[in-house]
């Protein structure tokens, strides 16, 4: 029996080491291709943890945190997420930002995505201030030798759910891949929904 809970600010505290682990075990496969690093989970994560606006959805097998997914004021982030707003004149104080999403392979394909969304998009609804919700994901070329057979991306479940995949928002992030020794520049594309008020 999954249990699902809702955290917001720094009542997620007790957590973050399952959440800062469960980042590194997802983002470990491709696409991220994440070695791991707990230095940047702990400044990541104190990005939302201490905004008072920030929500955690966290799914429980018993004690075990087997999903995560984040949202955020995008006032509340880094500049690394809110230059692209800012470029395309979108007033960063009408964005909720996404976070991540993620789940042990285990539990997918039981509609716990589509819980996270639905929890994330309920409560910047309840908030009363945002028009648009906003995520980004990593940019890889289909031709990568590194990308497994089979692999689907989730851009139909991201559409159906009446995402639009922005063609000029992006931004960079640094993080070190699985089997090179230093960390590299990634592109992040941006994916934009408006908020409606049902």
């Amino acid at each position: 029996m999954i249990d699902v809970r809702t955290f917001t600010g720094s009542h997620v505290t007790p957590h973050l080491d399952a959440v800062a682990a469960l980042r590194i075990a997802v983002f470990h496969d491709w696409p991220y291709l994440y070695a791991g690093d707990r230095e940047y989970e702990k400044n990541y994560l104190a990005t939302y943890a201490e905004s008072p606006e920030s929500l955690f959805v966290l799914a429980f097998d018993a004690d075990r945190v087997i999903g995560a997914s984040t949202g955020i004021p995008l006032t509340d982030e880094t500049a690394a997420f809110q230059q692209p707003f800012i470029d395309k004149g979108i007033a960063l104080t009408d964005v909720f930002y996404f976070g991540e999403s993620v789940l042990l392979g285990d539990y997918r394909g039981h509609g716990l995505g589509h819980r996270f969304f639905d929890e994330r998009e309920g409560y910047a609804r309840r908030l009363g201030r945002f028009d648009t919700t906003a995520f980004c994901a990593v940019e890889r070329s289909a031709d990568d030798p590194r990308r497994p057979e089979g692999f689907r991306t989730n851009d139909a479940f991201w559409i159906k759910r009446g995402y639009q995949r922005q063609d000029d928002m992006f931004c960079q992030l640094e993080w070190q891949e699985i089997g090179h020794d230093l960390p590299s520049c990634h592109k992040l594309r941006f994916w934009l929904r408006p908020l409606d008020t049902r």
